[in-house]
């Protein structure tokens, strides 16, 4: 084993028992990524191996790529040695599609170039120039993948090209968060000591919309993730948010436990997080827009969260997404709303400048366009909390890409970025309640 690969499998090592006792301590394992080469030991042990046999497959072995798994999709169009033509399937009953997840297996040592075609009619075309594929040896470790963009090749083509080290790799539109780190999340939240746990509804599939519960204070606060499932972003958010709101020794978790009484629902879409899908739940249906008027056949999953907000109330919600095109973190308020008052305004702009002032990662320049006077859609949720309850509310994006005020070559945007935005958000919002 060489030095570099040596120092990076001790860096792994690590990471991996940093895990087992935070497992142990009952605390939620951290994300860390590689700082060095992300294939790490595996060069040379398929090196050992002699001849044309790579990690124990010939170089001449059929490549096998599958995605029937939690979140998976990719159809497999055609397989060439090493090179493989693919397609995203759509969400169930919907023409959105651009989350992609897959593995493929046979692929030690040799040099991938795997295409993703039609992407010209995808939900976001504008999403894959300057895009980099996500691609991981071990399901824990994401980093970004050489990835070139031509709109002109086959409908609209994404070329991945990546020479993994052992047999296995998996690809993704961004790293995703499984139904299993869901349950384990929740399970591990609700055990904290003044935590409560709720089943605010069920998604059409059965799954439980879970809610998690904890403060002391007045003031009711909601955060909310995941109404579009392929934006994972957003439970790995939520994941750091539930770090700081559950860790004694935090002084502004302490404040804000005392402050408020928060209801966190790390994902809104179980459905469609489970199913590969980008926007939808099982029905088809875009939650984002059925805030206005859901249904039990169409959105239950909004009328179970937007029941439970009817019942407490809402001064203050974030509603974590993602975007596709934007490379920056930004946020999307309310302006638009017929009720709009100057004190909610006040409060939403105030709490951009703090959050800008606090966090490098945040910006206010880059965003979507602000509705006019009236013209706000109250399909949305945040202009639909806004204007139900007087609340401050806004829409947190943040980028499939990478922040290009602050790039991150080999991770981009990632879900330790993402962990730490949440902790950004929360000591603003304390400043914030003064």
């Amino acid at each position: 084993m060489d030095v570099s690969g040596f120092a990076a499998w001790r860096h792994a090592e690590g990471a991996r028992n940093e895990d087992r006792n935070r497992e142990r301590e009952g605390r939620v394992p951290r994300i860390y990524p590689f700082r060095s080469s992300p294939s790490f030991y595996l060069p040379a042990i398929a090196h050992r191996a002699g001849g044309s046999i790579v990690g124990g497959m010939t170089q001449n072995a059929p490549l096998f790529i599958d995605a029937a798994f939690d979140s998976g999709n990719i159809e497999v169009l055609s397989v060439d040695g090493p090179n493989a033509t693919l397609a995203i399937g759509r969400d169930k009953d919907s023409d959105f599609f651009q989350w992609f997840h897959f593995r493929v297996a046979g692929a030690a040592g040799r040099e991938l170039t795997l295409r993703i075609t039609g992407l010209n009619a995808s939900a976001y075309p504008g999403g894959w120039p300057g895009y980099r594929a996500c691609v991981s040896p071990d399901r824990h470790n994401w980093f970004r993948a050489d990835t070139d963009w031509d709109a002109s090749e086959d409908g609209g083509t994404l070329t991945i090209r990546h020479q993994p080290a052992g047999d296995l790799v998996w690809f993704a539109y961004f790293a995703p968060y499984s139904q299993e780190r869901h349950a384990d999340l929740i399970a591990d939240t609700a055990g904290y000591p003044g935590v409560g746990h709720g089943v605010l509804g069920y998604s059409l599939d059965g799954r439980a919309i879970d809610v998690l519960t904890l403060g002391e204070g007045p003031r009711e606060v909601w955060l909310i993730g995941r109404q579009h499932p392929g934006e994972s972003m957003a439970e790995w958010w939520m994941e750091g948010a539930l770090d700081l709101l559950t860790d004694p020794a935090d002084p502004h978790g302490r404040l804000l436990r005392s402050a408020c009484r928060f209801h966190v629902v790390p994902n809104c879409n179980p459905d469609g997080s489970f199913r590969g899908h980008l926007r939808t739940n099982a029905a088809g249906v875009n939650l984002n827009r059925e805030w206005a008027t859901p249904t039990v056949e169409r959105s239950p999953e909004v009328v179970a969260i937007r029941g439970a907000m009817d019942a407490t109330g809402v001064d203050f919600c974030i509603d974590v997404h993602g975007d596709e095109a934007i490379p920056a973190v930004f946020m999307a308020g309310f302006e638009g709303i017929p009720g709009l008052t100057e004190t909610q305004l006040e409060g939403y702009r105030r709490y951009l400048a703090i959050l800008e002032r606090r966090t490098p990662d945040f910006q206010t320049r880059l965003g979507y366009p602000v509705a006019g006077p009236g013209r706000a859609n109250l399909s949305m949720a945040t202009n639909q909390i806004a204007q139900r309850f007087g609340a401050v509310a806004m829409t947190l994006e943040m980028p499939f890409k990478d922040n290009d005020d602050l790039p991150c070559a080999d991770f981009g945007w990632s879900p330790e970025r993402s962990r730490l935005l949440a902790r950004g958000c929360l000591a603003a919002l304390a400043e914030w309640l003064g």
